[in-house]
């Protein structure tokens, strides 16, 4: 069998070391957020546009444009077979896409513009979205007319807090994530609060108060027992999470408490964005005004790294849910950045009876190293060896439902995404144009930069087009 190009002590590596790639297409990156599997990743940018990559080639494989133009996209989620995807944007509507066809499913105007909206768990039936100055809505996608279901800004406040005076004037909900069960939800206000609700009831069945500050972002690991909150008072707070699926869960036995506190009290540096690490071991985020991403490790609080990278500010960060992988947005020019381990190829590999040595080394001859084997039984092994059967159609079962390619004893089908091979569905950085039928060209690198980012895709063309023509 051949030996992997690639050193596999490499790969006990879990944290990323340098920056390995850019991505961009036409308009500034805003959000960006990894697929279910790794293998996609979706942006959206500051022109309303939503471009999917391909991880494997780096390159854009699907291009969605279905919000008002120029108007940002706030929030990308993915569901949980990576077909689907939920965006929202500043022009009040969250728009479900089923990336089989790039069609969109449902186009829901929620009256208001909307910070943040995420899918449930279990399917595309339901999601959450946090508006601006106004209550979180549950949206139903059951019906062909989407069904919206306010939520509760208040939290669930003591017995003897009831009677005070107006005690949530101006208090609004800005993020809202489902939990993994999708049975509540937990919602961040404008006031530090931190509530559960009840999914089925629409209900707070729990509140408390992190800080007097709004929280910002709310993330959930991938087990879904650990919560990430970041929030205005330069605190980035990690809090363990009740089992919520369990039946028996009484609302009075819940009780999140802070487990760490993560924060920089040198420079006071605010945080853009925070994200959990693949096995959630580590912390992640962006810093306001800097150019540098932090990395702590949870076991004892501490800082492991230092990530460096482009000379400006970095926006969205995101971990790739399997890898060593981490993808950020740049504020002022829009591109995706990527971080990674460096893997130098062990060009060993491809003479197998030869070992890399740092130096020279003693070699020590085994006893029957250079015995002479007779012909007859040299050819016997050889003959035995071609009569052994190799086993290439048996399938693991246990290996597949690990990976989540098999549930119980029924396929699960593994969705892939078609590429859409054209020339008007292509928005990379690197353009191509049609000369002929299957025949492609680059187009003409005269083009300065800033009118393909400011100018329309189609218009931009036409004009590049025209200006050619009257330079030849």
């Amino acid at each position: 069998m051949n030996l992997p190009l690639s050193d596999p002590t490499l790969l006990a590596q879990d944290i990323p070391e340098i920056l390995t790639a850019r991505l961009r297409s036409s308009g500034q990156a805003v959000c960006i957020r990894f697929s279910p599997r790794g293998d996609l990743l979706a942006s959206g940018t500051t022109k309303g546009t939503i471009a999917i990559f391909d991880l494997e080639t780096n390159g854009v494989a699907r291009k969605l444009k279905g919000h008002t133009a120029g108007r940002a996209i706030q929030s990308l989620s993915w569901d949980k077979s990576g077909r689907y995807l939920l965006s929202s944007s500043i022009d009040w509507k969250i728009v479900l896409w089923d990336l089989q066809d790039g069609s969109r499913l449902h186009t829901v105007n929620l009256g208001a513009p909307v910070y943040i909206a995420q899918l449930h768990p279990s399917g595309i039936s339901q999601c959450v979205a946090a508006l601006y100055e106004y209550r979180p809505v549950l949206v139903d996608f059951s019906t062909k007319q989407a069904k919206q279901h306010a939520l509760p800004n208040s939290p669930k406040r003591a017995a003897h807090e009831d009677g005070s005076d107006k005690p949530d004037a101006k208090l609004f909900t800005t993020v809202a994530v489902f939990t993994p069960s999708g049975s509540h939800i937990i919602t961040g206000t404008t006031k530090g609060w931190l509530n559960v609700i009840h999914t089925a009831t629409r209900d707070v069945v729990y509140s408390t108060r992190l800080c007097a500050k709004p929280i910002l972002l709310i993330r959930l690991s991938s087990s879904g027992r650990d919560l990430l909150v970041n929030a205005s008072d330069t605190i980035i707070r990690t809090i363990k999470l009740p089992d919520f699926s369990d039946p028996n869960l009484q609302p009075d036995s819940i009780n999140l408490e802070v487990e760490h506190k993560f924060q920089d009290v040198v420079n006071r540096l605010s945080w853009n964005h925070v994200s959990f690490s693949s096995t959630a071991d580590y912390v992640m985020a962006s810093t306001l005004m800097n150019h540098d991403i932090y990395i702590w490790e949870r076991g004892h609080g501490s800082l492991v790294k230092i990530l460096e990278g482009p000379k400006e500010e970095l926006g969205a960060v995101e971990w790739h849910p399997t890898r060593p992988f981490v993808a950020a947005c740049g504020v002022e020019s829009g591109k995706i950045h990527i971080w990674g381990i460096n893997t130098p190829q062990r060009w060993s590999a491809l003479a197998p009876d030869f070992a890399e040595v740092e130096e020279n080394e003693e070699y020590i001859e085994r006893e029957d190293e250079f015995d002479i084997q007779p012909d007859e039984e040299i050819r016997q092994r050889m003959l035995d060896q071609e009569d052994e059967e190799v086993d290439v159609l048996s399938v693991d079962i246990g290996q597949l439902e690990r990976e989540g390619v098999m549930k119980g004893s029924a396929e699960a089908e593994v969705f892939r995404m078609p590429v859409l091979v054209g020339a008007d569905e292509s928005d990379s950085e690197d353009e191509m144009v049609a000369i002929g039928t299957g025949q492609f060209r680059r187009k003409s690198t005269a083009r300065e930069d800033s009118e393909f980012l400011e100018g329309d895709d189609g218009e931009g063309a036409a004009a590049a087009g025209t200006k050619r023509r009257r330079g030849e």
